[in-house]
């Protein structure tokens, strides 16, 4: 009986040292896979990068093979990403730092913050509404202490409108931007025809908004499309809970009737 005890327990350690032993073979494997697929990914990084590179250097100039830039692409990796993470990290000092000059109505400062936010981050839509807003901000106040107050309003104009324009590129369902140049073209640069289109757009993204609603009703009476002034002021007024926003659309309605019918 003892015999037999002896051999089911030699029988089951030597089981579990088969199982233990497969288990850190499978792991092992596990591991060895991960490792295999990290390094893989790696060098088709450093691959792609160096293709790249090399197909952007210009015909003539001094050969870059695929190899060496790869080589050089794994020795300089980990500074090249310290310098895209400080880079990034540059960019958002500048974003908050042009923001709140902004709101403090700093707007000159704030585009020079804007500038440099926009030269670590130069696709972000919401740089670039800011950036068109502190601009047109500018604009609006410039006044005429060296007699070239008229050039320099028109600098910051068109860079107001070429700022909301490429906002709206880069994203086409972003709505502020669209009132911002609405509201440049209409009432700063007396292009109400261009505003049409941005602002009527605006109204299918931001339907409820009342100040997008009074920008449009503004560029259709200076392009004469009367009617349609008198349709949104309506509309303003039987949305408006404000005695004041009522009445602004009131006494607007009613110089486009006098208009048209004396």
């Amino acid at each position: 009986m003892n015999n037999l005890n002896r051999r089911i327990k030699i029988v089951q350690a030597v089981k579990k040292f088969k199982e233990a032993v497969l288990s850190i073979l499978v792991l092992s494997i596990i591991g060895c896979t991960i490792v295999w697929l990290y390094r893989y990914e790696k060098s088709k990084v450093h691959t792609d990068l160096a293709k790249r590179i090399a197909e952007l250097s210009p015909r003539g100039g001094p050969p870059e093979t695929i190899d060496g830039l790869k080589a050089a692409i794994a020795a300089y990796e980990k500074q090249i990403e310290l310098n895209v993470k400080e880079g990034a990290q540059t960019g958002v000092y500048w974003k908050i730092l042009a923001i709140r000059l902004a709101d403090k109505g700093m707007h000159r400062d704030a585009l020079d913050a804007f500038e440099r936010a926009l030269y670590f981050k130069g696709d972000d839509p919401t740089l670039l509404y800011l950036t068109g807003e502190s601009a047109s901000a500018t604009a609006a106040s410039a006044l005429d202490f060296s007699g070239n107050s008229g050039a320099e309003r028109q600098r910051f104009q068109n860079l107001a409108e070429s700022a909301y324009l490429r906002s709206i590129q880069l994203d086409a369902t972003y709505a502020k931007p669209r009132l911002g140049l609405g509201i440049l073209y209409t009432f700063e640069m007396n292009r109400p025809a261009q505003a049409i289109p941005h602002l009527e757009r605006y109204r299918e993204l931001m339907a409820k908004d009342l100040k997008g609603m009074f920008a449009l009703a503004r560029a259709y009476y200076m392009t004469e499309s009367y009617d349609r002034a008198i349709e949104l002021y309506d509309l303003i007024i039987s949305q408006s809970k404000d005695p004041k926003v009522r009445a602004e659309a009131q006494n607007n309605k009613e110089i486009i009737r006098d208009l048209i019918y004396g």
